[in-house]
């Protein structure tokens, strides 16, 4: 763990797993503060932090209470997340800003991948990065430079499908980010098991993910490793159908000019609607299995 982290809190448990080399797997908080209505947020955090435990590993949910950056947060700091108003949706960009100014904070992707890095966290499991969005080629999530610089092997399912997946993918290219498909050879399209688009490799086990995590460490790469791993088959939404309801809800952000850090929770939330709230069901599968096969993986590079 990186002592300069002044603001940075470590569970004991998650302490205590770090000096043992014992697997641990650090979770987002932007799902609970942001992603999902009370009490099914509480329920989603908690059952990923139980996945992550049946499979062997320590979860490390990460966020910001009261201006403290906190790996491994207790279920009350969790409930208090859930629950609250005004929590701040927390980027790089914003961690000075929660800091000084003592708020609570819920963490993206690519605050979550700093934080788990200060911590010396080697795996992070998320439903879905940001990425590029439709139409607007220079709107670039913070969570694709995060990938480009932090040494995080991201589990996810690939990148949120309300984005543009081709531009993403070349960003990453780009940018020196390698991207694997796990038990697939096409990049995953969130909520779909396939986008079309091939990745840089396709892995079938844990060890393969840690023989090229390894080798990416040794060779000094300042990148992190995306793994992208397909929603399960039984929660998956149709392309067309999906298609469908983004396009609806790209021209209802369009009509009330929501840009920004407001759109992806406003596409997210549309696209539920829209779909009968099959896109949500998809969602929690995949964040699930994403916790599972992230523990897996973290069993293997620990």
């Amino acid at each position: 763990m990186r002592e300069s982290a002044h603001h940075l809190h470590v569970r004991p448990e998650i302490i205590e797993a770090l000096q043992q080399g014992l697997p641990i797997v650090a979770l987002e908080s932007t799902v609970i503060a942001h992603g999902l209505p009370f009490p099914q947020n509480m329920e989603t955090a908690l059952s990923l932090e139980e996945v992550v435990r049946q499979e062997g590993g320590v979860p490390a949910t990460i966020g910001i209470i009261g201006g403290t950056l906190r790996v491994g947060l207790s279920s009350e700091e969790i409930e208090r997340l859930a629950t609250a108003s005004g929590v701040r949706k927390v980027s790089r960009r914003d961690l000075p800003l929660v800091v000084a100014h003592k708020e609570d904070g819920a963490t993206t992707v690519a605050a979550t991948m700093w934080i788990a890095h200060q911590a010396g966290i080697q795996a992070f499991a998320t439903g879905g990065i940001g990425g590029v969005h439709r139409g607007q080629p220079f709107d670039v999530s913070a969570d694709l430079p995060e990938l480009a610089q932090t040494p995080v092997a991201v589990v996810c399912s690939g990148a949120k499908a309300i984005l543009d997946l081709p531009l993403t993918l070349e960003w990453l290219e780009t940018h020196g980010v390698t991207v694997l498909g796990y038990g697939t050879d096409r990049f995953p399209a969130f909520y779909s098991r396939g986008s079309g688009l091939p990745v840089d490799a396709r892995v079938d086990t844990p060890q393969e993910v840690a023989v090229i995590f390894r080798a990416q460490r040794t060779l000094g790469l300042p990148a992190g490793l995306l793994v992208g791993v397909p929603v399960p088959a039984w929660a998956e939404l149709p392309a067309d159908v999906m298609e469908t309801a983004i396009a609806e809800a790209l021209a209802a952000a369009e009509a009330r000019s929501i840009r920004g850090k407001d759109l992806t929770p406003f596409l997210l939330a549309e696209v539920s609607q829209r779909t009968g709230g099959a896109s949500l069901r998809a969602n929690l599968a995949l964040l699930e299995n994403n916790a599972r096969v992230a523990a897996k993986i973290s069993r293997m590079v620990a």
